[in-house]
């Protein structure tokens, strides 16, 4: 097996790489604070196509598969976790449904908007009675005089008060839901019916906003059905394929902000003194520091694997894909519980980064499927006659 990165992922790397030490670090801890992420940082990401990573080359976007995706994400993550959310959800879940099922008309009016960054699209599914049991969504959606009208309530969706349109699925046949009665709708916010309720105030991932959004009679056309009419009642399977490669894109997420609590740990533990020597000279210490890279050393060849394995089959790696969200989530709790230990109180404070990445971490178990949500998937997978 060659492991050797791509030149062209590579440079690209790099150059995320220069643009979170030179851009985003510096304000990280500004962005918590203010809990909003500036608008010319905003802009940079646009002009930087990172908006577009997995839109295809002829809708405007650079076309990167799930290897390259996760690469950029990996390195994103390194700092604040807002910035990587506020491109990752368009990218993502926000517009994976338009790529993969679209018709051509909706992948010609949506896509060229979000690659650029001019729109940005969030994925609405959850609801108060709908979460890891996604398929007991209440929405309704009923068609009336060649238009949609979606009434229910949408909650914990991320981005959604900065997003131009969302991905929504509601249901058009209560009987079969899941098996035929859940359909995917493009909705755009100017459309009547739609608003943003409550914008909630979280543990963490702040400059990231997740909010609840409602529909009230909204009228959608009929034409913004996703994949048109013959994907009535198709959207649940829209869905789950758009979460599978969402559970590697988190997983990367996950990767990365383990990677840089090494790194500050390290350095941390080579300057702080005690008992007349650096604390990098205790063996308590140093065995914590082993366990955390060994950790990240599994999991990112875990994660590359089944990045690679989705890009050469060309289709979902359900179980792979399970697994390594699975995995790379709980370690990165476990390296982030590590890295408090390891600056003792001072991991404890706002002032050091790592209070941050612990309360931001902590979320990666949950949104995307749970870590039990996922063993689930995992053995269903396994046990397939």
């Amino acid at each position: 097996m060659d492991y050797t990165i791509p030149e062209n992922l590579a440079l690209m790397v790099e150059t995320i790489r220069r643009f979170v030490k030179k851009d985003l670090d510096p304000i990280s801890q500004q962005v918590e604070k203010d809990d909003r992420i500036p608008d010319g940082i905003v802009e940079a990401m646009r002009e930087l196509g990172l908006f577009g990573l997995s839109i295809p080359e002829e809708f405007g976007g650079l076309g990167l598969g799930a290897l390259g995706e996760c690469l950029v994400y990996e390195e994103l993550s390194k700092t604040n976790a807002c910035f990587r959310t506020r491109v990752a959800t368009n990218n993502g879940i926000g517009s994976q449904g338009i790529v993969l099922d679209g018709t051509p008309e909706q992948k010609e009016r949506y896509l060229p908007r979000l690659a650029s960054g001019e729109w940005t699209a969030c994925f609405a599914l959850t609801e108060p009675e709908a979460g890891s049991d996604a398929a007991n969504i209440q929405t309704t959606a009923e068609l009336v005089e060649g238009r949609w009208l979606l009434n229910g309530r949408k909650h914990f969706i991320t981005n959604g008060s900065e997003s131009h349109v969302a991905t929504v699925f509601a249901l058009t046949d209560k009987s079969k839901r899941a098996k035929g009665g859940i359909t995917a709708f493009i909705v755009e916010k100017t459309y009547p019916g739609f608003s943003v309720g409550t914008i909630e105030s979280k543990m963490g991932m702040r400059g990231s906003h997740t909010c609840e959004l409602i529909f009230d009679n909204c009228e959608v056309p009929a034409e913004n059905v996703i994949g048109g009419q013959a994907k009535v009642g198709q959207g649940f399977k829209t869905a789950m394929k758009t979460l599978d490669k969402g559970r590697l894109t988190m997983a990367a997420s996950a990767l990365g902000a383990a990677q840089r609590l090494l790194e500050l740990s390290v350095d941390y533990a080579k300057q702080r003194v005690q008992f007349g020597r650096p604390i990098a000279e205790f063996q308590a210490v140093q065995f914590m520091l082993a366990d955390m890279a060994s950790q990240i050393y599994a999991a990112r060849q875990m994660l590359y694997h089944a990045a690679w394995l989705r890009d050469k089959r060309g289709s979902a790696v359900i179980k792979e894909a399970s697994m390594v969200k699975l995995f790379c989530t709980e370690m990165a709790g476990r390296v982030a519980d590590m890295a408090v230990q390891v600056h003792g109180g001072m991991g404890y404070m706002k002032d050091y980064p790592v209070e941050r990445f612990y309360r931001d971490l902590r979320l990666t178990r949950i949104y995307e499927g749970t870590s039990e949500i996922q063993r689930l998937v995992i053995a269903r997978e396994m046990l397939k006659a």
